[in-house]
């Protein structure tokens, strides 16, 4: 069940705490107008560098928490990986950041009470948190599996035991759980634990990855993507990517603003950063499958 839409909004929020996650950064932002319309899965969009940067491109990063706590917090997790998120690194209590949000589609909801396997990599895992807080209300069984290039970059793994039927760690250096991937152990999980739907957050090659174990037990799959994201609303079109349509065509649509959030069987993961010959107007005449 696919959630409406809502309209984002641009404010000012003020940093409330934050904190070192291992490798990992959080900031909690006092945004009430966000909060409100927030849905497991929104990302937001925020302005990085302070007001006479040279650093125009907001940074997206997806929604980690909301808590009514100041009319409305939300939380986003993120690792130093240039300018943009050291800056954020250096934000402290009481400093204003320049918001947008929320922002995308949000996971599909089901109906009915089923099995939901969660796969986190990375810090991808901090926005998987709220979808199973919302599975479970729904009657759902939440299983995870999370993991890691090494112990430290493994995110939440204590609030997944707390809350979780199962949870299954590993990292890559075998210094947390077992020693591999996520997707190594997701086929055990899934047959193990029954599960009905597989949701996944992380890096674009464990997405495909885990597609592919989804499709092999021909179970569905929600993928949140990780494309770059400049405007976050659609605009400059940096962030899309090649995903087949209920009538069978491929497109080239915006992560931002279709997503982030897929069908991991639609997305063409091997065609991601080109523009395959068959999709609708490229130059090979995908224009010619449409009637």
């Amino acid at each position: 069940m696919r959630e409406t839409p809502v309209t984002p909004v641009q404010v000012t929020g003020t940093v409330l705490t934050t904190r070192q996650v291992d490798a990992y950064h959080a900031l909690t932002v006092v945004a009430p107008r966000i909060a409100e319309g927030f849905r497991p899965g929104h990302f937001l969009g925020v302005a990085v560098g302070g007001p006479h940067t040279s650093m125009l491109t907001r940074r997206a990063f997806f929604i980690h928490d909301v808590k009514p706590d100041y009319g409305g917090t939300v939380e986003f997790v993120f690792a130093v990986d240039g300018p943009g998120t050291a800056w954020l690194a250096g934000r402290r209590a009481r400093d204003t950041l320049d918001l947008v949000g929320p922002l995308g589609r949000p996971f599909p909801l089901p109906r009915d009470p089923v099995t939901c396997v969660m796969v986190g990599d990375e810090y991808g895992s901090a926005m998987l948190f709220t979808v199973a807080d919302a599975l479970q209300r729904r009657g759902c069984r939440v299983d995870f599996v999370l993991g890691g290039a090494s112990a430290d970059r493994v995110f939440g793994a204590m609030r997944a035991r707390r809350m979780a039927e199962t949870t299954t760690l590993t990292t890559e250096d075998g210094s947390l759980g077992m020693r591999g991937r996520v997707t190594d152990v997701l086929p055990g999980v899934i047959a193990d634990v029954r599960a009905d739907v597989v949701y996944a957050s992380g890096p674009m090659e464990t997405l495909r990855r885990a597609t592919a174990v989804a499709v092999e037990f021909d179970i569905p799959i929600q993928v949140a993507v990780e494309e770059r994201m400049a405007c976050g609303i659609g605009v400059c079109m940096t962030c899309v990517l090649p995903v087949i349509g209920d009538d069978g065509v491929t497109r080239m649509v915006r992560a931002c603003v279709e997503g982030p959030v897929f069908r991991g069987e639609r997305v063409r993961f091997d065609d991601v950063g080109t523009i395959p010959f068959d999709a609708l107007g490229a130059p090979g005449g995908g224009s010619r499958n449409v009637s």
